[in-house]
């Protein structure tokens, strides 16, 4: 009991897209003097903030927020340095006296900063690299190297999405510089106890009505002008070969801007791979251990009924002594 006392103190607040992380995080903040650090692929970068949903000053409500606007849209972010830029940011939040709020949909970036996942790569042999590169950039590129992963590591296949090149090419990388599977080195991963203190929250609202906010907020994205911010980012430089142009609704937009497919047809794409992405979300957080569901329609979708039940297990846990 001891150690476990001396454990740091850490919330997580995650869910599919478009489930209301953002403004639960904020209220919740509220309450426990909490600070929220964004777990979110795209949140990272100035001036993607139509396409990535990010959090306007306002909503804010003066709650402190990190990782937002950090990065240029020229830059690589991947889960290594989130979490290298995450535990920076809980050093100081915990400095303060406060307790950090983990908020946001990318499981594998959560996961690597609650059980402290060691993404210390073998950087000797860069030939290897450079080649799997070079055959991404082929026309079916993408498409071959996941069958290469597939051929090696299946569950890894499973996992990573076509359009995720860069994993792809980390997990193939892995296996011949290792002779062990990504995947297999990430169950290992998984199977760590976290050095921290937590709870692990995830959002969840019944299909049907979260694939209508989803629908819904992809119009309110086109609405306040996601196809002018792209148009802004390919003029300041910014190609759908870069790390932020693989975000959902970017590269979309880039397909109907650089002329491949109609604007309908971009924002109909959009709206069902953000639902494919919802799916992927859901059964990511369903795979980790200790996670604590908040199903919306068990407390009627009321926000109050919700931060209080979520409180309320936050004083079980020894999180918070009380509500404030």
């Amino acid at each position: 009991m001891g150690q476990e006392k001396e454990k740091k103190k850490l919330i997580v607040l995650t869910g599919p897209t478009a489930s209301g992380k953002t403004a639960l995080s904020v209220r919740l903040a509220e309450r426990i003097g909490g600070e929220i650090i964004s777990a979110d692929s795209m949140q990272v970068y100035r001036g993607m903030d139509i396409g990535s949903a990010k959090i306007r000053p306002e909503e804010m409500r003066g709650v402190p927020h990190h990782l937002i606007d950090v990065l240029e849209p020229d830059e690589s972010f991947d889960a290594a340095r989130f979490q290298h830029l995450a535990k920076k940011a809980m050093d100081g939040i915990w400095s303060r006296g406060h307790i950090p709020i983990l908020a946001g949909g990318t499981g594998f970036y959560i996961q690597g900063v609650v059980y402290d996942v060691d993404f210390t790569e073998n950087d000797g042999d860069m030939s290897l690299r450079r080649e799997l590169e070079a055959i991404g950039r082929e026309p079916s590129g993408k498409e071959r190297l996941h069958e290469m992963l597939r051929r090696v590591d299946p569950d890894a296949a499973e996992q990573i999405h076509p359009n995720n090149v860069k994993r792809t090419i980390r997990a193939i990388e892995y296996h011949q510089q290792t002779g062990q599977t990504m995947s297999a080195h990430n169950r290992e991963e998984r199977g760590k106890t976290s050095p921290y203190k937590f709870v692990y929250f995830v959002l969840e609202d019944e299909r049907e009505v979260l694939y209508r906010r989803i629908d819904q907020r992809v119009e309110e994205m086109i609405r306040q002008g996601l196809e002018e911010e792209v148009r802004t980012l390919r003029a300041r430089g910014v190609t759908r070969e870069m790390t932020s142009m693989q975000g959902l609704g970017y590269k979309e937009m880039m397909d109907y801007l650089d002329g491949l497919i109609p604007y309908e047809e971009a924002v109909l794409r959009i709206q069902r791979d953000t639902r494919h992405f919802a799916k992927r979300q859901l059964t990511w957080f369903r795979r980790e251990r200790d996670v604590t569901w908040i199903r919306k329609q068990d407390y009627g979708r009321d926000p109050d009924r919700i931060l209080a039940a979520m409180l309320a297990i936050l004083q079980q846990r020894g999180i918070i002594q009380t509500e404030e």
